[in-house]
């Protein structure tokens, strides 16, 4: 079942995400506050990894996801495209994605290698197209599917331009401390499951979450409360 909740403007102050985890990791009167969060949320990681859609498209779903997560795998194979097809094609909605990273194993994170690995690609413009790959090559939770060749194979499929770079790019793990951050940024919110999506509109400070590999319908309600204002 959609879990629907999540930062909404109550009392003049903003609190993030207090029902996931029962956390209440933050809380700000100040509305410049409320839009540095927005903005964090809405700016793309690095210049290859923007978002997908209109610049000025009224509202933002932020997916927060790890690319060993079999729900993430789900929703990309049985939602995304409709999605997409349906709100970002349209004008209506822009689709970004932050790492979350919760089934890494401390002998070897391979969901931050993973994730590392969609930025080597971005940096060749094929974010997107990489993203996608993995997630149509999932194999579940540490199950040894992602390995460094694996994720260069996953290049190749795409036809990466240039795979002596990206190989040299993962090799490197040029990425690290960038993967780390977004993870920070994600569990400092009170995040802790995949995929959760943010869903927020241009100029409202209210901010909504859908937890889980959630169906069309899903979004199709939160879309329209947002743009018949009755979020």
């Amino acid at each position: 079942m959609a879990v629907l909740f999540g930062a909404l403007l109550i009392g003049g102050s903003i609190t993030a995400f207090s029902n996931f985890g029962g956390q209440n990791n933050s809380s700000s009167s100040d509305p410049a506050d409320i839009q540095q969060l927005i903005s964090n949320l809405t700016t793309p990681v690095i210049p290859g990894a923007k978002a997908i859609g209109e610049d000025n498209a009224p509202i933002n779903i932020i997916e927060f996801g790890d690319y060993q997560c079999p729900f993430c795998a789900r929703f990309n194979q049985e939602t995304k495209d409709e999605l997409v097809s349906k709100y970002v094609d349209t004008g209506i909605v822009r689709f970004g994605f932050k790492d979350l990273v919760i089934n890494d194993l401390p002998k070897d994170k391979l969901s931050t290698l993973g994730a590392e690995a969609s930025y080597c690609a971005a940096e060749q413009d094929k974010y997107w197209d990489y993203h996608d790959e993995v997630y149509r090559n999932s194999r579940g939770e540490n199950t040894g599917w992602i390995s460094n060749d694996s994720l260069v194979g996953f290049a190749n499929n795409i036809n990466m331009t240039n795979i002596t770079q990206f190989t040299d790019c993962l090799d490197s793990h040029k990425y690290n401390q960038l993967v780390v951050q977004n993870d920070i940024f994600a569990k400092n919110l009170g995040l802790g499951s995949t995929p959760t999506f943010l869903v927020l509109k241009e100029n409202s400070t209210k901010i909504a979450a859908v937890e889980g590999a959630q169906p069309i319908n899903v979004f199709d309600d939160v879309i329209a409360q947002y743009l018949n204002n009755t979020l």
